[in-house]
């Protein structure tokens, strides 16, 4: 829902963004980046938040995700491009982002603990929560992200025709 920004939350609540990144940093440091990117990513697909989406595709692709991997997270339980580990990662973050109409199912819990010991289940819960309240701060302050691609491109030349 694009539209005039509405809100700037790093300059009207300096101390909410620092500490939200200041979590950010903390989640970072305990999981590996590549699941990182593609929880964040999944979240804000459901979410449908734009410019997290554009950020966490951009952060991705410059740490070394494939882009086919990028392009099928949206259907990831039909491809086979994604771990058992990732695709239990995945499945909790469904549940936790969808939490008021899943209630975080025990199945998808259960389904975590082959892969991660119970601190790193904590970290993934906690990669949840904080995407989905970056999704919501994102959504409602009517921000776009400006990708650093966009800024190298070089504008496309005038053609005319006949």
């Amino acid at each position: 829902m694009p539209g005039k920004p509405r809100m700037n939350v790093a300059a009207v609540a300096p101390e909410v963004y620092r500490h939200l990144m200041q979590l950010e940093e903390l989640v970072a440091a305990k999981l590996d980046p590549k699941l990182l990117h593609l929880l964040k990513l999944r979240a804000s697909q459901i979410n449908g938040c734009a410019y997290c989406i554009g950020m966490h595709t951009d952060e991705a692709l410059r740490d070394g995700e494939t882009t086919e991997r990028l392009t099928l997270l949206d259907a990831w339980p039909e491809s086979s491009r994604y771990t058992e580990k990732e695709r239990a990662a995945l499945a909790w973050i469904e549940e936790v982002t969808l939490i008021a109409d899943t209630g975080a199912s025990d199945e998808a819990f259960d389904g975590l603990k082959p892969h991660f010991n119970e601190d790193e289940i904590v970290w993934l819960t906690t990669a949840g929560t904080l995407i989905n309240a970056w999704n919501r701060i994102a959504i409602s302050s009517r921000i776009e992200y400006q990708s650093p691609h966009r800024a190298r491109a070089q504008p496309v030349p005038e053609v005319t025709i006949g």
